[in-house]
């Protein structure tokens, strides 16, 4: 986002242009932005097959999907719903990974009838799918029992996850795939998001790579994701030329060892598109207390949920009045109870009928969005090649009656 003649542009358009074009409140994303952000990935990392499968539980709008697709990638996904808007977009079958956690066998089984990569995360759905014997290929999720990401909210790898196959229950593993005569394809981590520490993904590593030895028909190992963004000027970022670099090196001198080539695997979502997003806001009320002054705005944590469930920053921007003399807020929501994006905000002099923007709407916002307080979804903008598209409308009230059956009392 750029202030250009005291006018705030993202891929060459107004920002406070398309507010009047598409109303408020409203989401934003600079495909070229996404585009950018894939291929600096995809030149980070030097080995002979690599794939990078987006991570769509960040952002799974239509357009986003084709537009990942159009750039190579391949499509991780966490349910049955996103397997099949990824095929709506599509995707091949065998370009997508189905990497669930509890869920029913029911769903498991009718992603594998679609033909995608499956992902195993425990013990019983291993020995489940063993005893079927049908020869299909599966992928192990392991845990390996390391603590790394922003906060444990988001940490998803060390002893008391949820998630994957503890690194000690490996023998029992061995045990199922050789009595069983499963056909394990390929091996896979995830630690958590918001990864700094380019030496704990290495070690990481190094343990998956450690197993990964002990399967004879392996064809791929997935590295998972976490890179960290900023989401300050002055904030970090997980540097992935130096991640790029070590783990290329270690990886190639896996496959050497291996004697055999292999996929390297990376699920990346946030990295991807959390960047490229904003999301424009409209002040509604500004008010003063006796200790807070409150830019109250016609949106909520329906929309943009991070800050309350995460303590996730976002900066925030008064677009309309950049060159204002700057104060401190604290901005609010307009659901009815405690509704807060940012607490202390240094902004710029905010006015009723003032546009916000906040930047890093791309990931894990209009996804997480809900209806709550009867609340309307907003529409959705892709910014591409000079074009603005408009990829999801606003919903209406018919959206909040679609799915209910009318009763007579």
């Amino acid at each position: 986002m750029q202030l250009i003649n005291n006018n705030y542009e993202v891929a060459g358009f107004s920002l406070e242009g398309l507010a009047q074009k598409y109303d408020s409140p409203l989401f934003i994303y600079d495909g070229g932005h996404i585009e950018s952000q894939y291929k600096r990935m995809k030149n980070a990392i030097d080995v002979k097959h690599l794939q990078i499968n987006y991570a769509c539980k960040a952002l799974n709008s239509q357009a986003i999907l084709k537009l990942v697709n159009k750039l190579g990638a391949g499509l991780d996904t966490v349910s049955i719903g996103e397997i099949e808007l990824g095929l709506l977009a599509g995707f091949k079958p065998s370009e997508i990974v189905f990497t669930p956690n509890s869920v029913s066998i029911e769903e498991i089984e009718a992603a594998k009838a679609l033909g995608v990569k499956i992902n195993i995360d425990n013990i019983e759905t291993l020995e489940y799918f063993g005893h079927q014997n049908d020869g299909h290929p599966y992928c192990i999720r392991i845990n390996p029992h390391i603590m790394a990401g922003g906060n444990n909210n988001i940490s998803v790898g060390h002893i008391d996850s949820k998630f994957g196959i503890s690194i000690h229950q490996m023998p029992l593993v061995h045990r199922l795939v050789k009595t069983l005569n499963i056909n394990i394809e390929g091996v896979h981590m995830h630690t958590g998001s918001d990864i700094l520490d380019v030496n704990v993904f290495l070690i990481a590593s190094e343990i998956l790579f450690e197993q990964a030895k002990k399967f004879d028909k392996l064809q791929y190992i997935d590295l998972g994701s976490g890179f960290k963004v900023k989401y300050k000027d002055d904030d970090y970022e997980t540097d992935i030329e130096e991640l790029g670099k070590e783990i290329s090196f270690r990886f190639n001198e896996f496959c050497s060892e291996m004697g055999r080539d292999l996929t390297l695997m990376f699920e990346p979502g946030k990295y991807l598109v959390s960047q490229s997003g904003y999301f424009l806001v409209k002040t509604n009320v500004v008010k003063q207390t006796t200790s807070t002054v409150f830019a109250g705005v016609d949106s909520g944590f329906n929309h943009l949920i991070r800050p309350m469930f995460y303590n996730a920053h976002h900066d925030i921007v008064n677009i309309s009045n950049p060159s204002g003399n700057p104060k401190i807020y604290t901005v609010v929501g307009y659901i009815c109870e405690t509704d807060t994006f940012g607490w202390n905000r240094k902004i710029s002099e905010i006015r009723r009928g003032d546009l916000l923007c906040f930047k890093n709407a791309g990931a894990y916002c209009f996804s997480m969005a809900s209806q709550y307080n009867s609340r309307l979804r907003p529409a959705e903008v892709l910014l591409y090649k000079g074009k603005d598209y408009l990829i999801r409308r606003r919903e209406t009230l018919q959206d909040l009656l679609e799915t209910q059956v009318g009763m007579e009392f």
